[in-house]
């Protein structure tokens, strides 16, 4: 993973974070300083349940706003800006007019889960899907999205019919969008978030697109995630030199993964993911074999968790119990601080994730408890889905001896040790938390020997928390039993 050549001490990289709640332009150098941060809302709507969407238009408005604010702001310096990176939620995707890069539909968020009812029709075929993508039949994931389109958005039919459709991840998107040669390209780590590529070849899977009845002329051509994708048209006509997924830049934040670590963002959603090498694992436990980043000579593979409701989870309930988020960030401390006998919470928000994938789990509160009480029974119960995949991560043959933790809710420092207590490992959280634009800025400047590798991380050690396990065993057994009953009543997988 070495640099494709040699780049003067001065040059810096243009970073760009799109996510679920906002589009972020960051400046850092060679030795992972941030210099300038901008960013910018992006809306998310929710016209039906299980539909999640954000608007094109606003979105790439956002991007474009953030980069030009990021550039304004490094003034001078922004004639040593040597790359851009770009890093995209993973599982979202759109469909756009490929002559004109006009939007056809909305961009269905990662969240979005309004096929999956079509979806479940494959459930006999999900053992091979694994086989050739590392991932479970999910309506997360991109295929049924894109076959939704298709089949309910006549604009997408009348394009696919004139031969002028182009779709797939919101990377892919993107690219075309704000490069001047307007490419038709995508990552791997993007890629192999639709569900029709396959992880082994690294190229769209016949097989896949059969199976789903998709077509593969409006698909992007796949690239390695360091690739010559074209310059942006932003001032300065600056390279676009690697893309790849928000989690999966995340993972280098501190430099070349070292062996043993697990790393955990918290974020809208909480994602684990442990480094396997050069091979995906084969018998993943439920978890997911996904390649993080691949370049001329190899590619990493992890074996990576899912916690689907994290930030989201505290946000949607917060809101039902009448918690503004400004209370929350404030009292969060103090409420975990104090919590001596808090309730349960079943956390089925945005669907139960790794290892058990269930579309639909209705979330409960177990025993009666104040509001904050409620409230701390949430931020547990992420720790608790986490420690489940640290569990299927060890039965896979994977053993982490240190867990590095970034994200926003990383901040909080009774969650951070919550975890440390429940998995027996020490919990490292980085001064920079930014992991996923600061990943991506070690990969674009090409894994420069002069990054600062998480120096002055705050340690959480391991205690005995008697109760904290207590609670634990409590959930995990009434977990497992409602997934029981569900499956008894014909619940979705």
């Amino acid at each position: 993973m070495a640099a494709p050549h040699a780049e003067s001490s001065n040059a810096l990289y243009l970073v760009i974070d799109q996510g679920g709640q906002s589009s972020r332009a960051m400046v850092f150098d060679r030795t992972g300083n941030l210099l300038v941060k901008e960013a910018a809302p992006v809306t998310t709507d929710r016209p039906r349940p299980d539909w999640v969407e954000h608007r094109p238009a606003q979105l790439m408005g956002s991007v474009e706003t953030v980069i030009e604010h990021a550039l304004s702001s490094i003034g001078n310096r922004a004639r040593d800006i040597a790359a851009a990176g770009l890093a995209t939620q993973r599982s979202s995707v759109v469909c756009w007019e490929r002559s004109t890069g006009q939007a056809l539909t909305p961009v269905l968020s990662w969240q979005d889960r309004r096929a999956k009812d079509w979806l479940a029709g494959f459930e006999s075929a999900a053992r091979r899907v694994h086989q050739l993508t590392g991932l479970v039949l999910s309506p997360h994931y991109g295929a049924s999205k894109l076959r939704w389109c298709l089949d309910e958005v006549e604009e997408v039919a009348d394009a696919h019919a004139r031969g002028t459709l182009a779709w797939g991840p919101l990377a892919s998107y993107i690219v075309t969008k704000l490069l001047k040669e307007q490419p038709h390209l995508i990552d791997p780590a993007n890629a192999s978030r639709t569900l029709i590529w396959d992880y082994r070849t690294r190229d769209w899977s016949p097989e896949l697109l059969q199976l789903f009845g998709l077509p593969v002329e409006p698909l992007p051509e796949c690239t390695p995630s360091r690739h010559a994708f074209g310059h942006l048209k932003a001032r300065a006509s600056i390279p676009l030199a690697a893309v790849t997924g928000d989690q999966s830049a995340a993972v280098f934040a501190f430099g070349i993964p070292e062996p043993g670590t697990a790393f955990i963002n918290m974020g809208t959603g909480a994602f684990l993911q442990c480094v396997t090498g050069n091979e995906p694992v084969v018998d993943s436990q439920g978890l997911l074999s996904s390649v993080v980043w691949q370049d001329a000579s190899e590619a990493v593979y992890v074996l990576e968790g899912t916690v689907n409701g994290a930030a989201s989870a505290l946000k949607t309930v917060g809101r039902q119990l009448g918690v503004t988020p400004s209370t929350m960030i404030a009292e969060a401390p103090g409420w975990l601080e104090r919590a001596e006998d808090p309730p349960l919470f079943l956390n089925g928000v945005s669907g139960l994730g790794s290892p058990y994938w269930l579309a639909d789990f209705p979330s409960e509160f177990l025993g009666e408890a104040d509001v904050w009480e409620k409230m701390v029974a949430i931020y547990e119960s992420i720790v608790f889905l986490l420690a489940i995949n640290l569990d299927a991560v060890q039965n896979a043959g994977i053993s982490p001896t240190r867990i590095m933790i970034s994200g926003g809710l990383a901040n909080v420092d009774g969650l951070c040790q919550r975890l440390a207590d429940l998995s027996g490992l020490v919990v490292r959280r980085p001064l920079a938390t930014e992991a996923t634009a600061r990943g991506l800025a070690y990969l674009t400047a090409g894994t420069p020997e002069e990054w600062d590798h998480g120096a002055g991380a705050a340690q959480f050690c391991p205690r005995k928390r008697p109760r904290l396990a207590g609670r634990f065993s409590r959930w995990r057994r009434a977990l497992e039993e409602r997934i029981s009953r569900l499956a008894g009543n014909g619940g979705s997988h």
